[in-house]
């Protein structure tokens, strides 16, 4: 049931990152340079109020690094490439095991 749900995940994830490259895509050959729609920007557009609660739940830890260079490069990402990658990934978890040949165990 978990593999089956993984695979899901992982298909809807891919299905949102190929929405993503269309919709980069149409930006920038509408206004003739390249447009990338950041994670921050993806995630301020669908939940403005979680990633502002982010910033103050990661700031005191390992005094400010983890918010300011680590979450800022997370969050400066293409979209497409990390709802891509993501996909990839529980596709990958939830794939099913392969027969085995020969004896069975």
């Amino acid at each position: 049931m978990i593999k089956f749900l993984l695979r899901t995940l992982g298909l809807f994830g891919l299905a949102a990152a190929f929405v993503l490259v269309i919709y980069d895509g149409t930006k920038s050959i509408a206004g003739n340079r390249l447009f990338l729609t950041s994670v921050g920007d993806l995630w301020t557009l669908l939940s403005p109020k979680s990633l502002a609660t982010l910033q103050p739940l990661l700031s005191p830890y390992a005094g400010g690094v983890l918010w300011d260079p680590v979450a800022m490069t997370f969050l400066s990402w293409p979209s497409w490439a990390v709802l891509g990658v993501l996909a990839i990934l529980f596709m990958l978890l939830g794939r099913p095991r392969r027969p085995l040949i020969g004896y069975a165990r």
